[in-house]
């Protein structure tokens, strides 16, 4: 009998329940005001956004939780429209030195902030330097990296007039970067970069809390929040494009727990869902449900492996724990929804020098083999002076946030764990920013990570492990690997900066400071009488050209 079967047969139990009160969706459900529409004939879209949001200040936000708000109530230079399309978003124009290294972007005449104030090249340049200022303390502060003098300005080595960011005029923005970089137009519509009105923020620290003083520029305006129960936009009519905005407002509860939140999905309380029990999503794949949308993501589902605990200190009780994960079991019998096992941390879909996938040129990474598991994890823990006995003792836990899905993985983990290891590992469930704020103060031993990339490069997912990155949190720190990022970012030639990444890639995986699980589908639900929905592989589901049909 084989160790997969073993394993196979122990997860039984925790995979049961998979197939068990699922009850098939309606097509026919109505929102509480009796149809699809709310009273009065407005079209407001439904919809949950599963964690309480940490902040609505651009520069302070750091996850989906977020973003999906922040993309909605803000705009950047540029943006993604209704075919999801990188287009001119408040610049109306831009140019590019032949160099490659400076860019000036026109702000288009007219736009405004939600307060009727204009929008200006100084709200940009104000905003930018605000982010990468010391004492801010911005998570995503190295994302603006890229322009010169902003690293040395944020590591305190630098002043901020060194940032090479300058408002020419009202209207004409000037950035330079420290190297030619490929996709710093598509950062110019990630959430950071999005402008702050200078005169607001200055005026009052804490405008970001409180909807009465919340000022935005986007195509809608933040009119409600009740925390950690819900959020409400409405139509932003002095939007440039207000015209092609076709939804009176959006509505997102705030619901933690995936199964309250299809039960009102499936009761026609909501338009679209993202956050889908895996149930859920197993019983409509099979059934070919219409409603089931599957996009490609860019992302990675991983395992932190707090380095300054003992004995996850050592490579080969990390590389143990690797390798005693059966990933294509977890993605083929409880996310199933597409996930593809991982093969590294670089998931499938971002391209390499010759426009092939980089994930092809770098190779699997990732061994599932729980013999030579055992023989790893033995031998690291005498490295360590540990026996299993006392390890067993330690009351280890696997930490994450509170998720049907998460919950199911960590159980099946679990239960590998103890049946190639032979370790009996514990669970502990918080809420996403409680599992965020204690990543980072290292009060973890193993945690639930995952990331989504912010743009179309290898980058985007190997800067996560760069020693000063707000969100290593497995705080590695390796001196070549920093270099490969480093010599990446600072060339156009792509041969040497893939090269250097696929180095990079190995080179963590040899260290396993993280264990990947599996690469990215986003699953999500929609009703069939909402239309207008697009997918960008950097984004969750882009409800702001939705529309509901009567």
């Amino acid at each position: 009998m084989s160790k997969k079967f073993i394993i196979l047969t122990s997860l039984i139990l925790v995979l049961a329940i998979i197939f068990t009160g699922c009850s098939s969706p309606s097509n026919e459900g109505k929102d509480p005001a009796g149809n699809n529409q709310t009273a009065g004939g407005k079209k407001i879209l439904r919809s949950n956004n599963s964690s309480e949001p940490g902040s609505l200040d651009p520069a302070l936000a750091q996850g989906t939780h977020e973003s999906w708000i922040l993309e909605n109530v803000f705009e950047g230079l540029m943006t993604f429209d209704e075919n999801g399309e990188l287009v001119p978003g408040m610049a109306e124009s831009y140019e590019i030195s032949e160099d490659g290294l400076t860019y000036t972007f026109k702000i288009r005449d007219g736009v405004t902030w939600s307060n009727g104030d204009p929008v200006t090249a100084e709200d940009f340049e104000y905003t930018w330097k605000r982010a990468l200022d010391p004492e801010l303390a911005a998570d995503y502060a190295h994302i603006l990296y890229y322009i010169k003098g902003a690293q040395a300005y944020n590591s305190g080595e630098g002043s901020r007039d060194d940032v090479a960011v300058k408002a020419l005029d009202e209207k004409t923005l000037e950035v330079t970067l420290e190297a030619p970089t490929a996709y710093f137009l598509e950062l110019t519509a990630f959430y950071t970069y999005f402008p702050v009105n200078k005169n607001v923020v200055e005026s009052n620290p804490d405008w970001a809390k409180d909807p009465e003083t919340h000022v935005s520029n986007g195509p809608f305006k933040l009119v409600r929040w009740d925390h950690n129960a819900k959020i409400v936009l409405e139509k932003n009519e002095s939007y440039y494009n207000a015209d092609k905005i076709k939804l009176d407002g959006i509505e997102l509860d705030i619901i933690e727990d995936q199964n309250t939140a299809w039960q009102k999905y499936e009761g026609g309380e909501y338009h679209i869902l993202v956050d889908v029990p895996t149930s859920v999503v197993a019983q409509l794949k099979a059934q070919n449900d219409p409603q089931l949308n599957i996009g490609n993501q860019i992302g990675t589902y991983y395992y932190n492996v707090n380095p300054d605990v003992k004995p996850f200190n050592n490579a080969k009780v990390r590389q143990a724990l690797s390798m005693a994960i059966d990933c294509e079991t977890i993605t083929e019998n409880i996310t199933q929804g597409g996930q593809i096992p991982a093969e590294g941390v670089v998931p499938y879909g971002l391209k390499d020098e010759n426009g092939n996938e980089f994930r092809d040129g770098v190779g699997s990474l990732v061994e599932y083999d729980p013999d030579k598991a055992k023989q790893l994890f033995e031998e690291g823990l005498a490295e360590e002076g540990m026996t299993l006995e006392e390890f067993n003792s330690g009351q280890f836990v696997i930490l994450y946030n509170t998720s049907e899905s998460h919950k199911k993985i960590a159980q099946a983990v679990q239960e590998m764990w103890r049946t190639a290891l032979g370790i009996e590992i514990g669970l502990e469930n918080v809420e996403f920013q409680v599992k965020l704020d204690r990543e980072k103060a290292g009060d973890y031993q193993i945690s639930r990570g995952g990331w989504i990339g912010d743009y179309m490069d290898p980058m985007t997912i190997l800067d996560l492990w760069w020693s000063e990155s707000a969100f290593n949190d497995v705080k590695y720190n390796n001196e070549e690997y920093d270099k490969l990022i480093a010599e990446s970012k600072a060339t156009d030639d792509q041969n040497i900066r893939m090269e250097n990444m696929r180095k990079a890639e190995k080179m963590i995986m040899e260290d396993m400071a993280v264990i990947p699980i599996y690469f990215y589908t986003q699953p999500y639900v929609v009703k069939e009488n909402v239309s207008g929905i697009t997918y960008v592989p950097v984004r969750y589901p882009m409800i702001t050209y939705a529309d509901i049909a009567e």
